[in-house]
């Protein structure tokens, strides 16, 4: 069974940093597609960037800037930096995983930023 799990959310002020990982548990050389996507209180799960095996990335139009999607070459891993966060990035943030056998997420990882 595919494992997706994602580490490195956390409480931050406004102005601040976070980088998120997610590793997932399926051979690199059958994903097409990694990306991150989250959801806020109260609203629907949003795109929020993805990267494919060979490197090439995009991003939601009202997300660029701020957020960078990279990948290990080696690994079936990616992350995601944030910077500059503010108060409405605060969300669960998914992992997502498409590869040959099928689409996976991860349970999500909690940022939350605030004064």
């Amino acid at each position: 069974q595919v494992q997706v799990v994602e580490s490195g959310g956390g409480s931050v002020q406004p102005g601040g940093s976070l980088r998120l990982s997610c590793a997932a548990s399926v051979n690199l050389f059958t994903i097409n597609t990694m990306g991150w996507y989250r959801q806020a209180p109260g609203k629907q799960r949003e795109y929020v960037a993805s990267i494919t095996r060979a490197g090439s990335t995009n991003y939601a139009d009202s997300l660029k800037g701020r957020f960078t999607i990279s990948g290990d070459n080696a690994r079936a891993t990616v992350y995601l930096q944030i910077k500059s966060l503010k108060p409405e990035d605060t969300a669960v943030y998914y992992c997502n995983v498409r590869a040959h056998s099928g689409n996976y997420w991860g349970q999500g990882t909690q940022v939350t930023v605030s004064s």
